[in-house]
């Protein structure tokens, strides 16, 4: 009970800062992310949409993503979070180590890269769903997973709308039994220009001649820690809330 409270505080000030402003290097970033990004060539950015709606596709709707890790059924959530720490340890190692080899590469790896870190993330969300007892061949757990991707990768208002879902996901998730009732209602333009809003930054550097290899590490080790902090408090609400 008393760890269950501890949580309960953590996601309390977890909430709070997750819509506070931008601060000023945020800006910065934000500022510089959109002046390298009109360097880079459209067809690049066409084909960089195109794999990101591909990858999620396929972990809408395919079983390449779903883990071999059992359910965690029985496992109470401090047990949960310590498994989970484990899990992203593992995960960011795997993802530092892309983002260093593909960055290193110049241009052309680092392209490889991005496809390869949004499959990473997908993989690591799907094991995570499984650590704290979701099971990921549900449809409606699939559609919990990418709304977890979202909300780390969007603005406030989006982060705003998809924590009122998560909050409320035992009613909601009854919307969403097939693919066809979540393909309908999917804006896909939006999804996809957010997330690349969001990762922008620190990605385009990984194509900088000279320090590709090091901001490469850097983005990835970043990215797949905003994405941990984002997934884990989302999965431990639900365990509070259920």
């Amino acid at each position: 009970m008393y760890y269950e409270q501890r949580v309960r505080k953590e996601l309390a000030d977890w909430e709070r800062r997750l819509f506070k402003a931008p601060g000023l290097l945020e800006k910065a970033s934000k500022s510089i992310g959109a002046r390298i990004n009109g360097i880079i060539p459209p067809k690049i950015h066409a084909a960089i949409t195109t794999t990101i709606k591909s990858i999620v596709r396929t972990a809408l709707f395919g079983a390449e993503y779903t883990p071999r890790r059992p359910v965690s059924v029985f496992t109470d959530l401090e047990h949960a979070d310590r498994e989970a720490n484990e899990l992203f340890s593992l995960y960011q190692k795997i993802a530092v180590a892309s983002g260093a080899g593909t960055g290193a590469g110049g241009i052309m790896l680092s392209m490889v890269d991005f496809p390869a870190l949004i499959a990473i993330k997908m993989k690591y969300l799907f094991e995570l769903a499984h650590v704290y007892g979701y099971d990921t061949r549900q449809f409606s757990e699939r559609v919990f997973v990418l709304k977890v991707f979202q909300m780390a990768f969007s603005g406030p208002d989006k982060r705003a709308e998809l924590l009122h879902s998560i909050n409320y996901w035992e009613h909601e998730k009854t919307r969403w039994q097939s693919d066809s009732d979540y393909t309908k209602q999917m804006d896909w333009e939006t999804f996809q220009m957010e997330y690349r809003d969001a990762i922008d930054f620190r990605k385009m550097l990984q194509m900088v001649p000279g320090i590709g290899a090091v901001a490469g590490a850097w983005a990835n080790y970043s990215i797949l820690g905003d994405l941990r902090e984002i997934a884990a408090n989302a999965y431990r609400l639900r365990r509070l809330n259920s």
